[in-house]
């Protein structure tokens, strides 16, 4: 994993203040939690496919959680710390969810689950559970045991994402246009019979009109005309070494304080041209969930 000019494998080191932060940052980022485990993820949904019967179902953009019927971790097995009324109800079997606080509030949703301890900040999300993990079975009759368990034991903070059968490319046009239109990310598309398998898998995929992927600061280019004294673009760097610049998404507050140097960064892209660069890239945030 690069960190730009201070690059955690690299024996060229730059000396400075900021030495100890970024020392600290490469342990985290390389630190692996005992408790951590593979979860099933999607890949990008490239037409090739034929979804016609599968299942999708609304993206929501919130920090992926895992519930292992006594605990609520992140994704990579740090343990998260939710007042007891928020997973008062949850099954003694594993969930996997997205704590979610609604559309276009990913940022607040971070601020509450990274703190160590209990708040009322947690009233503000939901678990939307989207898989039971160590369930056999297809995806539907895997879903089909948290709907039962939520029907007997409802709760206040926790609800199975509801899914809807794909009839045709159209349809899946059709649904990703509303979903973005009132403000959300993309779709979920998955196979109903396909079995919970970790890693990337084909039988899950997301729908988006555009892609996304993250990279890392390494510089700060100044600006000019209306933005002259404060940021212009991002130089980034992908982990493949590439590196290109991020100039728009940025709010003025952004430009003011933008993100540190060895920040890891999301943005949006249209395809990449035929150098290999990603067309139009643009800044959406900064990556803040990367260690959870």
């Amino acid at each position: 994993m690069r960190l730009g000019p201070y690059n955690c494998h690299s024996r060229k080191w730059q000396v400075g203040p900021s030495i100890l932060g970024l020392l600290i940052v490469c342990v985290l980022r390389f630190a692996t939690p005992a408790n951590a485990r593979e979860v099933m993820l999607p890949q990008v949904y490239d037409g090739q496919v034929d979804i016609a019967g599968w299942l999708m179902s609304e993206k929501l953009d919130g920090v992926r959680g895992y519930w292992d019927g006594k605990r609520l971790m992140s994704k990579h097995g740090r343990e998260l710390y939710p007042p007891r009324e928020f997973v008062r109800g949850l099954p003694p079997f594993p969930l996997e969810g997205e704590l979610w606080g609604g559309r276009g509030r990913f940022e607040q949703t971070v601020d509450i689950v990274t703190q160590q301890q209990p708040h009322v900040g947690w009233q503000q999300l939901k678990f939307a559970i989207f898989d039971v993990p160590l369930t056999t079975g297809g995806f539907t009759e895997r879903l089909a045991q948290a709907s039962s368990w939520l029907s007997a034991h409802p709760s206040d903070y926790a609800f199975v994402i509801a899914q809807r059968r794909v009839e045709d490319t159209a349809d899946l046009q059709r649904e990703l246009q509303r979903i973005e239109s009132l403000g959300g990310e993309g779709l979920i598309v998955r196979d109903p019979d396909a079995l919970y398998t970790p890693g990337r898998s084909m039988t899950l995929l997301k729908v988006k009109n555009y892609w996304d992927a993250e990279a890392t600061v390494v510089a700060h280019l100044p600006g000019q005309g209306r933005n002259t004294g404060r940021l212009g673009a991002l130089l980034v760097e992908r982990e493949d070494g590439v590196k290109f610049r991020i100039g728009s998404g940025f709010s003025d507050a952004e430009r003011e304080t933008p993100p540190p140097l060895g920040a890891v960064v999301t943005y949006k892209y249209y395809g990449n041209y035929q150098s290999g660069l990603p067309r139009f890239p643009s800044f959406l945030r900064i990556r803040r969930d990367r260690e959870l």
